[in-house]
């Protein structure tokens, strides 16, 4: 298989350049088919184009899987259905022929392949330009293909096969050369070290590019995932001295609102510490799901179905709605205090003697500000949903109690389908890393996964730096605090007990559906994926029906009162009704079928066994 993932990236390389930087007598004189790869890297244009090559491999939905690796974690249901589903991710029945690890091993190589390219044409060409400043441009393009290449490796070590995986670090010329046997654990995290390494010492700061190089990669991207890389690895103490580099050293701060970090709104903003750009750009000659387009469709696969246009491939698991529905508000904090029309009963707005809709003022919000950027809700009375309530925005339908707002376009438009009519299509950048994820490991680091007490008031300060910039209760004493004045829950923790809250609560709540497969990997380091399974599979939920105005008939300016049926969930405690069986038993089939030795990493993609005659020789 990476013989073949090679021959298409060399030949994809080389039409991308031609397109790039081609002229009519160049066409005149060279096949692109026929010709070496030699002949193309000259200048320091070619080095430039051959790095956008490699960018756009990061572009390739399939690097980061982002569906297929919520679904196999504790977050998420997958899709229609409820309560059966065949999706092999969700219920850990996947084998080494399914498609997730199949396309994103593929993702991955084609990636490292058109690194490989660049980074050797530009050792080639160092030392042979006119000047200094072309040497100094070059060795900032070597340092990025680098650090991509070290960030393919490292989603392939942490991803497949307890991390052995193929090291190919060079541009095979022969048909021997495309069969390399697997290298172990050790040495594939030695490689991207090394990479990662190179690059930390080479490439600019965020502030160091130029505007016209926005979304490049940056040497506190590399801090950052050094940083994962050794938390993965347990090792706190390296860990922490990289997370606290990227906190100090880059000029990164919070947003102001959480809401910035999941849609268009504020792209490539002070937050963000790894993004992948996307455009509304589209190539009708390709499929949606191609690498080469330049937009995302992950609006589609996380959308509502109905009017938003969506698939909702995936929607939040029943834990994380009650954990999202009853995050603690802060109400020293005047954003959640809010003035809205009075409901009654059936949901619509109680009217006053002449006919005006009467306004609840001072009134607590519905939910969390980091709610309401994160999820839709049918009662959450304060965040609009494709230009209607968030209950006429969705169908919340079929057991279906909440959708993502993450990933889609709810806030600039009434449809997905405004954005693309049938094709799944969006400019929404993902941010793979951001500081509010930084700051959480490095609270982890500092009470070194819940063993060490000595940090736990150091910790709490950067999560209540999360948690304030969101309006929720901070945790803690106030007389320990950095934020005195906010409402704390006044408890004592113990290292143990904080370390509880990052893995159930905050983690969770702050980070769902992000990243590089965020959740599936904490979980796994943690040590606890099939416990977390069975704890989920007995836990049952009561339903409720929530009332809501309809949308007005034309001409009418109210609507009808409308029900949204088994909409609403509490948690089953005995006594507060029936258990509503559409939600029973989530994650049981997971619980049951979950098996550490075949479902912890992506086994090695059948292809790759069936194609490579030296996979298993040893290096």
């Amino acid at each position: 298989m990476i013989n073949i993932i090679f021959k298409k990236t060399v030949l994809l390389t080389i039409l991308m350049m031609t397109c790039f930087a081609c002229s009519d007598s160049f066409l005149e004189e060279k096949n692109p088919n026929n010709i070496s790869t030699d002949s193309f890297w000259k200048t320091i244009g070619d080095l430039d184009n051959g790095l956008t090559s490699v960018y756009n491999a990061l572009k390739n939905g399939s690097v980061l899987r982002t569906s297929d690796e919520y679904n196999r974690s504790d977050m998420t249901y997958p899709g229609f259905g409820r309560p059966s589903t065949t999706n092999d991710y969700y219920l850990q029945t996947f084998n080494n022929s399914a498609d997730a690890p199949n396309s994103k091993w593929s993702a991955l190589y084609e990636g490292i392949f058109r690194a490989n390219q660049v980074i050797e044409a530009t050792h080639n060409l160092m030392g042979t330009f006119q000047n200094a400043e072309s040497e100094e441009y070059a060795l900032k393009i070597l340092a990025q293909a680098r650090a991509l290449r070290g960030l393919f490796y490292f989603y392939l070590h942490s991803g497949f096969n307890n991390g052995s995986v193929v090291i190919i670090d060079f541009v095979p010329e022969n048909e021997s050369e495309f069969y390399q046997p697997l290298s172990s654990e050790d040495k594939v995290q030695e490689f991207y070290l090394e990479d990662f390494e190179f690059a930390l010492d080479n490439l600019p700061t965020k502030e160091e590019y130029e505007d016209n190089e926005l979304g490049r990669i940056t040497k506190g991207a590399v801090a950052a995932l050094l940083g994962k890389s050794y938390l993965y690895d347990g090792d706190y103490e390296r860990a922490a001295t990289y997370f606290k580099s990227v906190i100090e050293d880059y000029n990164y701060s919070l947003t102001p609102e959480i809401g910035s970090n999941f849609t268009t709104k504020d792209e490539f903003n002070e937050e963000s510490i790894l993004e992948i750009a996307y455009s509304l750009k589209y190539n009708s000659e390709l499929n949606a799901f191609e690498e080469a387009q330049t937009s995302s469709p992950l609006n589609f696969t996380f959308a509502p179905a109905g009017t938003p246009g969506g698939y909702r491939s995936l929607y939040p698991a029943t834990w994380l709605n009650l954990l999202y529905r009853n995050e603690p508000l802060d109400m020293s904090d005047s954003r959640n205090v809010v003035t809205r029309p009075r409901l009654d009963a059936n949901g619509l707005p109680v009217l006053d003697v002449n006919g005006d809709v009467v306004m609840d003022e001072n009134v607590p919000r519905s939910f969390s500000l980091r709610t309401s950027a994160s999820i839709a809700l049918p009662d959450d009375l304060d965040t609009p949903l494709y230009q209607l309530s968030s209950a006429q925005g969705a169908q919340y339908n079929n057991g279906e109690h909440s959708y993502w707002r993450k990933y889609t376009n709810w806030d600039i438009t009434d449809s997905e389908r405004n954005i693309s009519s049938t094709t799944p299509r969006s400019g929404v950048n993902i941010r793979v890393i951001r500081l509010a994820d930084i700051y959480l490991m490095y609270a982890e680091c500092l009470i070194k996964g819940g063993t060490d007490g000595s940090g736990v008031t150091e910790a709490l300060k950067y999560i209540n730096r999360v948690r304030r910039r969101s309006a929720v209760q901070l945790l803690g004493t106030t007389s320990s605090s950095e934020y005195p004045l906010n409402d704390h829950d006044n408890k004592v923790y113990t290292a143990s007990e904080l370390m509880e809250h990052l893995m159930y609560v905050e983690r969770p709540l702050e980070l769902s559906a992000e990243g590089n497969a965020i959740r599936f990997l904490d979980l796994r380091r943690w040590g606890i994926i099939k416990q977390r399974f069975e704890e989920i599979s007995i836990k049952r939920y009561v339903s409720e029906n929530y009332k809501y105005e309809k949308i007005p008939e034309t001409g009418k300016e109210f609507g009808e009162s409308g029900t949204k049926f088994d909409a609403l969930i509490m948690e089953y405690d005995g006594t507060n009704g029936t258990p509503f069986t559409k939600w029973d038993n989530e994650h049981a089939e997971a619980a049951n079928n979950y098996n550490e030795n075949n479902h912890s990493y992506w086994p090695i993609p059948s292809s790759e066994i069936t194609a490579n005659p030296r996979l298993y020789d040893t290096p």
